[in-house]
């Protein structure tokens, strides 16, 4: 599903179409369409067995185009999956051109704590599809997910990385749309984590600091 404000944030920082860009775990393939629909030329890639229209099945370490192809690069909640995740993100800045946005948005798997996952599992419930063990569900994960400070070490060497913005985004993980607000109150009123993160990075225009 394209969630609103995901497409929001995309294309409220993405430069104006026609702008070449690259869409990193495209998976159904909704945003590429949709960035396409509004003038933009976009690569849209997933390493997946069977990726949506218009993705090509290929992962970020393989992708073979050259040098500064694109003018920006989307990654919506795929960084945490990839590997190998240095040399994955190295070819990244280098078919950016210096300058070009990195647009991230991604769930912060350390950040999901027991409030967290107890309300998650309760929405579940609600809507009839009940997780059995979530304790199992949250150790799998962060034992095999990136979280977000290990993603941005990872671009820190090719990327100048804005400020993290938190946010919501349990309403978003397998389940029924109407829930953001509920989460966002709760967020705000400090019971339950930002577990959301959305964050700007550009390519550099000099090579890593030292």
């Amino acid at each position: 599903m394209l969630w609103p404000d995901v497409r929001a944030f995309v294309v409220g920082s993405l430069p104006p179409p026609p702008a070449r860009v690259l869409e990193v775990g495209a998976g159904d393939g909704q945003l590429a369409a949709a960035l396409r629909g509004l003038g933009y030329d976009v690569v849209a890639i997933d390493p997946r067995e069977d990726p949506g229209e218009g993705v090509n099945q290929v992962a970020l370490a393989a992708l073979t185009v050259p040098q500064e192809s694109f003018d920006a690069a989307v990654a919506v909640v795929a960084l945490h999956h990839v590997e190998p995740l240095a040399e994955s993100l190295e070819r990244l800045a280098s078919v950016l051109r210096p300058g070009a946005p990195l647009l991230v948005d991604e769930l912060d798997v350390a950040a999901l704590d027991d409030r967290a996952m107890a309300w998650w599992s309760a929405q579940h419930e609600a809507a009839g599809t009940p997780i059995d063990d979530i304790d199992r569900v949250r150790n799998e994960m962060q034992g095999h997910l990136h979280d977000v400070e290990v993603i941005l070490d990872a671009l820190a060497p090719h990327f100048d990385v804005g400020g993290t913005v938190r946010g919501t985004y349990l309403h978003r993980w397998h389940l029924p749309p109407g829930l953001r607000a509920a989460e966002e109150e709760l967020v705000v009123a400090g019971r339950l984590p930002a577990v959301g993160v959305r964050v700007v990075g550009r390519r550099r225009h000099t090579g890593p600091r030292c």
